[in-house]
Formats: structure tokens, C-alpha cells, sequence
């Protein structure tokens, strides 16, 4: 690939040759990178794996790691920070943490560019005068943090200076997912891939490869980095993008985040032509010829009540509450009935939740009805290579296998594969775990109907 300049986009990157499916056009070590604090004694500091009985720092009692081994790996990135957390008296948010490991790296370079950045790090593009007046102050108000924080000794920054950092983060930080994929518990900075702009329908998409320290000669590890890898056939020339936001979403909501987020008005094709937006706020179809589809009014009606069920469900989810999630998730489904198409954008978020929660109880069956519906209208909405769609496609799978549903879940699992050989290739975790699963599945097609005690390998 090569740095090009994309017109009104500002710089870009491009394919310099024809690239295939699945090719890993970048693998960028983290710049910088930090675990969220709220996740801080559950997620390894270095490898960034979530897992359980990790060992703490002893001098800073802050940061965590998977063993010595991880520890040792991450000391460099961590030395100054454990020695600004002790002068400090407790560890500041992510947003400090990451400016400090930041600029503790910059100095290490002198400011310059390694020679495989494409350009220094001072070089990215902030938005700081695009602020609106609360993140203006937040950010302010993590720039006071930060003086207190830094201890790099006479090395000392104005507090301009400071706030371009931020606002450089703001603009470039990316979050980063556990080793399954299931939630974010980190930000990283990666100057390279800040280069790639963004596309509501991408060809390329960006994964977090956790990295290998488990083996036993240390000049066999492998750092904690992001790759970029081609969604499909991308020709000579033709720019290199990812999807700043999830495609599921309508293209005004979509440019509206960005908008936000991102400072720029986005007139990737989708959002020019609205592709998808039908599809996603769609009435249901009339099930008997001659009989009128929804109103208007009746639509518009659901979709409000739906919003505000989807807000009630995620407050009941956050204090734990699961059976009033489960009874209002069913009481909204109801509603949507003959109303909302199963590719209605709320009506595919109830039955997420649904599949989710039903799965909790262990009503494996009813579980599997929901998780099979909202994968149908999933493959009708995301490109066939997005990552967010093979996650679905596993989870739903391994909902089939102990609803005793083996076929179909055998072939949700091929496809989850299939997907993520392209997204995250074979040496990632989640591919890993796919890989051994179809065997799994067939040693059963070939017997008995499973047994609700044996389970396929965790996922």
C-alpha cells in the first residue's frame, strides 16, 4: 500500500497492486495502548487477553498481567508509568494513561518516525478546534490530570501541546476487543492504520491480533498488534477503507456519528443512495394476498414504543435484572408482530437481546428460534464479510448445538469460519475455536442427538 492524497478526505492510503481476499496488507504494533480502568485487575497490560487469577505490579498495584512472561513483555511501556502512578497516589483514567505512554514513547524516539510509520505521530490529524463546549472542558479538565501525572523528569510539555495529545487520541484512539471478541477493554493508538479513512460499506477491515507469548524461546513471540485485511479483491489503485461505525444503522444515524465523532460529513455510496435504510425501517409484508400492509402510523408508533423498550432493556441489563429484560423484550417482540420486517432495525436489536437472555436461562430452543431470525436478517443488511455477522454466526451455532439443532448449527459454524478466515485469519484465537468445532458437530451428525450436559468447546 502507499500514502496518497484522497481529495477532501486529506491523506489516504491505496493498493499499490492487485490485493486478494483475506490478504493482511498491515500488521501495526500498538504505538500506544492502554486497558480501560474499569477493567484494570480483569485484562492483561500487555497481551490485552480477559481472563481470570492475573498477577498484579507489585510497586504500583495497578496494572495486571498473565505471568512473568507478559509482565516482562510489557515493562518498557509500563517503567514510567508505574512510577507516575506511585508519585500520583492512584492511577488516572485511560484517556491520561494513553497521553502518558504516548509521550513517554515519542521522547524514547526523539519524535521521530520508526521506519515502519508511515508518518510521526505529532502528524495526525486532531479536531481540537471542533470541539463542542463539554468536550472542550472534559478535555481540559484530563489535561490538569496529565500535569500531575507526568513525571518524565525535566522533559516538560506546554499545555497546548498537551491538548493537541488529546485531541489526537480523541480523534485516532481506537478501542480494542478481548481475545474473544466480545467486549472492548482497551484504547490503542496506531498511526498507520489512522490512515485508512472510512466507508459505511468498506473493503478492508481492521482486527486486533492479542499476539503469542506462550512460547517457550522468547525470539518466537509474536507483539500484541493490528492488521489490516482485505474484505475482497481490491484492484491496483484503488483506496484502502474500514468502517468507522456499524453498518447497522441508517445512513443519517451513521453520518450523524460521525459527524460527531469524527468531524466530517461521509458520501460513501451507501450514504449518497441510503442503501439499506429501506430494509432496516421496513413495515412487515401482508401474510395473506389482498390484505393491506401496516399503516404509516401503525409503524411509526411500534418504532417509538420500540426505542423506548430497547432504553428500558438496557437499564434493566445493566443493574442485572434478566427476567424484567426477558419480559420486556417479549412484550416488545409482541408489539412488533405484523408491524416491524425481521429486518427492522429494532425489531433485530429485541431479538439479539432475546437470544442473548434465553440463553442465559438456558431455554436453549426458544433461544435458537430468535438467534436464527436475527442471523437471517443479518446476512440480508452486512457485507458477507464483516466480522460483526461471523460473531453472530458462531454464537448462533453454538445456541443450535444445545438446542440439539446440530445440522444447523454445523452450517452456521462453517460460515462463522468461513468469515472470520477472512477477517482475523487462522492463527487468531476465535479462528482457532472455530476451527475445532465442524469436528465436533460431525462426530454427532454421525450419532445420537447431543446431550444438553455435552457442550462443544467453549466459544
Amino acid at each position: 500500500m502507499e500514502l496518497f492524497d484522497a481529495g477532501v478526505k486529506g491523506r489516504g492510503l491505496r493498493a499499490s497492486r492487485e490485493l486478494s481476499t483475506g490478504e493482511v496488507l498491515l500488521a501495526e504494533p500498538g504505538y500506544a495502548a492502554v486497558v480501560y480502568s474499569s477493567l484494570a485487575s480483569q485484562v492483561c497490560h500487555s497481551c490485552f487477553r480477559r481472563q481470570a487469577n492475573l498477577h498484579r505490579c507489585a510497586q504500583c498495584r495497578f496494572a495486571h498481567y498473565c505471568n512473568r512472561t507478559c509482565q516482562t513483555a510489557g515493562w518498557d511501556e509500563h517503567k514510567q508509568e508505574c512510577a507516575a502512578i506511585r508519585k500520583l497516589g492512584a492511577a488516572p483514567n485511560e484517556n491520561v494513561r494513553l497521553a502518558g505512554r504516548l509521550l513517554w514513547r515519542r521522547n524514547r524516539d526523539q519524535g521521530l518516525a520508526s521506519d515502519s510509520q508511515l508518518l510521526a505521530v505529532d502528524q495526525l490529524q486532531d479536531h481540537l478546534r471542533d470541539l463542542p463546549g463539554d468536550q472542550l472542558q472534559a478535555l481540559q479538565a484530563d489535561v490538569q490530570t496529565f500535569l500531575r501525572f507526568w513525571s518524565c523528569g525535566s522533559k516538560q510539555h506546554p499545555a497546548d501541546f498537551i491538548s493537541h495529545v488529546f485531541s489526537l487520541i480523541k480523534s485516532n484512539g481506537l478501542t480494542l476487543p478481548d481475545q474473544r471478541g466480545l467486549q472492548m477493554v482497551g484504547l490503542g493508538l496506531f498511526p498507520n492504520l489512522s490512515l485508512v479513512n472510512h466507508d459505511c460499506w468498506p473493503n478492508c477491515t481492521a482486527t486486533l491480533n492479542h499476539g503469542n507469548q506462550s512460547a517457550v524461546s522468547s525470539t518466537l513471540h509474536s507483539p500484541l498488534r493490528m492488521e489490516l485485511r482485505a474484505l475482497g479483491r481490491i484492484c491496483q489503485g484503488e483506496e484502502l477503507t474500514i468502517s468507522y461505525v456499524d453498518a447497522l444503522n441508517l445512513s443519517a444515524d451513521r453520518q450523524k456519528q460521525l459527524k460527531e465523532r469524527f468531524h466530517f460529513d461521509c458520501s460513501c455510496d451507501h450514504c449518497s443512495r441510503h442503501v439499506g435504510d429501506d430494509l432496516m425501517a421496513a413495515a412487515a409484508e401482508a401474510k395473506v394476498s389482498g390484505t393491506s400492509w401496516p399503516s404509516a402510523d401503525a409503524v411509526k408508533e411500534v418504532s417509538a414504543f420500540s426505542k423506548e423498550t430497547l432504553e428500558k432493556v438496557e437499564e434493566a441489563r445493566r443493574d442485572g435484572d434478566h427476567s424484567r429484560v426477558l419480559k420486556l423484550c417479549q412484550e416488545c417482540l409482541e408489539k412488533q408482530q405484523d408491524v416491524l420486517a425481521d429486518t427492522h432495525l429494532y425489531k433485530l436489536k429485541v431479538l439479539s437481546v432475546l437470544a442473548e437472555v434465553l440463553t442465559y436461562h438456558r431455554k436453549f430452543s426458544e433461544a435458537a428460534g430468535y438467534a436464527r431470525k436475527m442471523v437471517e436478517g443479518y446476512m440480508k443488511l452486512y457485507h458477507p464479510n464483516n466480522a460483526q455477522l461471523g460473531l453472530a454466526l458462531m454464537r448462533s451455532g453454538v445456541t443450535h448445538w444445545h438446542a440439539g439443532q446440530v445440522e444447523v448449527g454445523h452450517k452456521m459454524i462453517c460460515e462463522a469460519y468461513r468469515i472470520m478466515m477472512v477477517t482475523h485469519g487462522p492463527n487468531h484465537s476465535i479462528t482457532r475455536d472455530l476451527e475445532v468445532l465442524p469436528a465436533a458437530f460431525r462426530s454427532v451428525l454421525q450419532g445420537p442427538v447431543p446431550n444438553p450436559t455435552r457442550s462443544p468447546p467453549e466459544v
